[in-house]
């Protein structure tokens, strides 16, 4: 009987222990029905103990819809379910030593939307029967926010908010690899704001941020398919990659950017072109093979763009692939 007390005690003292635990804490028994949720766990999710102790409602406090939190699938021993369910995670052979994993949380209750770092460990008898399954939870949202505004940062144009040159020239050999493979057409665009010099020093470097933002914008608006990017090339000249695009898909796209700009309405007065903003582009369309390279296909979008602006500006002009090839 004492040694009966003893345990009863020392189990009363855990779960009193858990309870005030700061690190938001549930516990699942082997029928994954809540026996644990501790207060630190209440303040996170809104949900009270009461709630979900004794049901397997604990999903609720998480997401919108019905699906397994980390404890489940320790119980479930579902180790297969991990890529579906969370956005990293780590790679057990199985969920005997528990599970770690990242996912962002709906968080229905306090209407928050939540990165969390999530543990759940496993508790077995003497035999090797499972008891129950800890799951713990760690708000990381501010460094995961931080996290993404450095990548963002690594990988965008800091005055437009397009994508810089180092994205522009990954994605270019990527989808040039890609479309090789593939037997496929790919396009690229460069624009170029017409007389831009000119209006920096009519207007002014703060007026001239201003005049490229919206430029990038309008532009932006027009590269429509989640394959497509926009960068920022360089001081006035942007670009654009479209893959699995012929020619005449590449002068559709450069004849709206063109109004586009035009419909900015930005004035202009120095310009030897408009009386507002305009741009002139460049446009190449190659089926990528192993007679040519990425930089083949830049190149005939430049050398268009240059017959462009001594064209009159204010327009797009569409390489010839046998002429550019021969000048490169």
């Amino acid at each position: 009987m004492p040694t009966s007390r003893h345990s009863e005690s020392a189990h009363v003292f855990a779960v009193r222990l858990m309870q005030h635990l700061v690190v938001p804490t549930f516990v699942l028994n082997a029928e994954r029905r809540v026996i644990i949720w501790n207060k630190a766990c209440e303040r996170l999710t809104g949900v009270p103990a009461h709630e979900v102790i004794g049901t397997t409602n604990h999903w609720r406090a998480f997401y919108d819809e019905e699906r397994y939190c980390l404890a489940d699938l320790v119980v479930l021993d579902r180790t297969d379910a991990m890529s579906d369910l969370y956005v990293a995670h780590n790679e057990p052979t199985d969920s005997a030593h528990g599970l770690k994993a990242e996912t962002w949380c709906v968080m229905p209750q306090v209407k928050k939307r939540l990165y969390l770092a999530v543990d759940a460990g496993p508790i077995y008898d003497e035999d090797g029967h499972l008891l129950a399954v800890v799951e713990t939870l760690r708000d990381q949202t501010e460094q995961k926010l931080a996290q993404m505004a450095l990548q963002s940062l690594a990988v965008r144009d800091g005055l437009t908010g397009l994508a810089n040159r180092r994205s522009f020239d990954e994605k270019l050999e990527a989808e040039w690899l890609h479309n090789q493979r593939e037997g496929t057409p790919m396009a690229v665009l460069l624009v170029d704001v017409d007389h831009f010099k000119l209006y920096n020093d009519t207007y002014g470097h703060q007026k001239g941020d201003a005049c490229l933002k919206s430029v990038a914008a309008a532009l932006g608006e027009q590269v429509c398919r989640p394959s497509d990017l926009a960068a920022r090339y360089g001081g006035e000249e942007f670009a654009v990659i479209m893959p699995n695009t012929d020619l005449g898909g590449a002068l559709h796209v450069a004849e709206r950017i063109i109004e586009a700009v035009r419909a900015l309405n930005v004035p202009h007065g120095a310009s030897l072109t408009a009386e507002t903003v305009t741009a002139s582009i460049g446009a190449a369309a190659f089926i990528p093979t192993e007679d040519c390279s990425s930089a083949d296909l830049v190149a005939a979008a430049d050398a268009a763009l240059y017959r462009a602006k001594h064209a009159g500006r204010n327009q797009v002009v569409a390489a010839d692939r046998a002429v550019e090839l021969e000048e490169a």
